[in-house]
């Protein structure tokens, strides 16, 4: 399985990101929206969206379950509860001074939105990853 990231001559620089990102061969794990939830299912850090990024970085270990790391992440979307591009730059900052920091020199979106799907929620990450010969039934 390779992974080639490119971005196009005549697109616009990024900031880290990578405007396409291809798969030669291999499979596919598509990550569920991973929430600032400790593993009761509380939200951590409520009002304090470091901490809720920090959790969300913690909880991907759902990357190691299929085998992958953040190197093998071939899409990223962050959902912020924001309309502020100064919150949204902030989150983007710390999740590449994360553990995960790799994940988004590919295909990545940053996303402002209304609303998350739990109380106090202010981050949510998405994540797809190739994943080469996994063979798991979890």
């Amino acid at each position: 399985m390779s992974i080639s990231r490119i971005n196009p001559a005549d697109l616009h620089a990024t900031p880290g990101y990578h405007h396409v990102t291809v798969v030669e061969a291999g499979r596919l794990a598509f990550l569920a929206g991973q929430c600032p939830l400790d593993r009761s299912g509380t939200v951590v850090g409520v009002g304090d969206i470091d901490a809720q990024v920090d959790q969300v970085a913690a909880n991907l270990t759902a990357l190691g379950a299929v085998g992958a790391g953040p190197d093998q992440v071939v899409r990223s979307v962050i959902y912020v509860a924001s309309n502020d591009r100064a919150v949204l730059a902030a989150v983007w900052r710390r999740f590449n001074e994360s553990a995960l920091a790799a994940a988004f020199t590919t295909a990545s979106t940053l996303l402002g939105v209304a609303q998350l799907g739990f109380l106090d929620q202010l981050v949510e990450l998405d994540l797809t990853a190739a994943v080469a010969g996994w063979r798991g039934d979890q």
